[in-house]
């Protein structure tokens, strides 16, 4: 992971604490920010860490390298930034499979556009941070997806056991943009910020078919959405929905109603000690505000009790010790997350697979490996990693038997033992232990 420079961690150290000891302090001068050599320099870098994919005008950073190099980029940027000529470009839409069959929308900006929405993520994004609830996790520095589970298994703990498992329909898509400024203005008020995040906002949104492009939307006529995939529209999102968070803390709803509320970006449950009905009511008045809708198909009410509920790949649910007899909640990696990663591994290891380099599949089983667990490695973890474990180890005995034409299992068993998977091939061990019981070991 880059480590960011010191000058621009004094900027946003700064940045945050005006932004947090004055509340109602409105930015006015920010733009210059966002200009500056090293912060559009850092920014390059982050965008470039990702490996994100060419626009729509084609340019990659293998032909940045290899044409105009990164300085002449950049310099060529700034002077855009500076002299107000940048204008954005459109954005490429591309289709994600999804588990259920469906497909989800991502727009993917160009390199140039990416590397500007970095630079102004980078400056605004301290100023908002000082704002920001603490029951919020999604897409924030130093808040993770462990935290957001953490939090609901400590509700759980306090009796906060009836959960709304709530599902917003189509929220990226339905962010009306001009409240959405709105919300931004409440904070900072400079024109040239103003103008880039509506450039974002409003670009168009094309769509390649073999050699043929079409416009499917975006454009100075839309009123709503933010692309997925831009790196400014987390943040965005983020923000809007801050108005969920700061409206529940305003209210004491968590004391007066005894409801606690878990949010990652649009994902949210609330987990309730009573009554469910107040708190939903709550919340579909405020979402009904903000221009936003529940989907009533995906939102449920569970007795965590006696189900469970996934949220962010995890699984959710109170039961009892077969040792101590007392009641926990137990997380672990979800069904669907697990067939996922055994879905992966099985595609990996496929007998068609045989002629690929062993030393290149087996890095591609640990690479895949490597982060789901670091993941899914949290809670009470140690069952579901030792079956994905077992299952890993089967396959690559079985495609190891496929490549070295070994007939019975049972020499397949004897020549491709599970010390020669790790020893001799260099296999990944998914860790078979809570974690949270080597961490009290290495306390110990």
């Amino acid at each position: 992971m880059l480590s960011t420079p010191n000058s621009i961690k004094t900027l946003q150290r700064k940045l945050y604490h005006k932004a947090k000891q004055e509340p109602h302090f409105r930015f006015y001068s920010l733009y210059d920010k966002v200009c500056r050599a090293d912060i559009l320099s850092h920014a390059y870098d982050l965008v470039q860490a990702n490996k994100g994919a060419p626009g729509i005008d084609g340019v990659s950073f293998e032909s940045i390298r290899e044409g105009e190099g990164k300085d002449v980029f950049l310099q060529r940027l700034e002077k855009e930034l500076r002299e107000k000529r940048y204008r954005c470009q459109a954005v490429r839409r591309v289709w994600i499979p999804k588990a259920d069959g469906s497909r989800r929308p991502l727009g993917i900006p160009t390199i140039r556009d990416r590397v500007v929405q970095q630079a102004v993520k980078l400056v605004i994004e301290p100023v908002f941070e000082a704002d920001f609830c603490d029951n919020s996790y999604g897409f924030r520095p130093k808040r993770s997806t462990h935290q957001a589970a953490d939090a609901i298994a400590g509700a759980l703990v306090t009796g906060h056991r009836r959960v709304i498992d709530a599902d917003l329909s189509k929220y990226f898509d339905t962010i009306p943009h001009a409240k959405l400024l709105a919300v931004v203005a409440e904070r900072i008020i400079d024109k040239g910020i103003l103008s880039l995040l509506k450039q974002w906002l409003k670009a168009p949104v094309v769509e390649e078919e073999g050699r043929k492009r079409r416009n499917i939307g975006g454009g100075k006529g839309n009123r709503v959405g933010t692309p997925q995939g831009g790196v400014i529209s987390p943040l965005l999102a983020n923000l809007y929905l801050h108005l969920l968070d700061r409206i529940w803390v305003r209210h004491d709803i968590p004391r007066r109603y005894g409801a606690q509320l878990v949010r990652y970006a649009d994902d949210f449950v609330i987990l309730c000690k009573g009554s469910v009905d107040t708190p939903m009511q709550i919340v579909k008045t405020l979402l009904d505000k903000c221009d936003l809708r529940l989907n009533e198909k995906k939102t449920s009410v569970i007795d965590a009790n006696r189900e469970s509920f996934d949220f962010l790949g995890f699984t959710f649910q109170m039961r009892k010790s077969y040792r101590s007899g007392k009641v926990y909640p137990h997380v672990e990696p979800s069904k669907r997350s697990v067939e996922r990663i055994k879905a992966r591994i099985k595609e990996l290891t496929n007998r068609r697979r045989t002629l690929v380099p062993l030393p290149v599949l087996v890095q591609e089983v640990n690479e895949a490996l490597r982060g789901w667990t670091a993941y899914f490695h949290h809670g009470n973890s140690s069952h579901v990693m030792g079956r994905v474990k077992h299952f890993t180890e089967e396959r690559m005995r079985k495609h190891l038997r496929i490549r070295h034409k070994v007939r019975t299992r049972t020499e397949g068993y004897n020549r491709f033992s599970t010390a020669y998977l790790y020893r001799c091939i260099g296999l990944y061990r998914v860790p078979t232990y809570a974690k949270w019981k080597r961490q009290a070991q290495a306390l110990w």
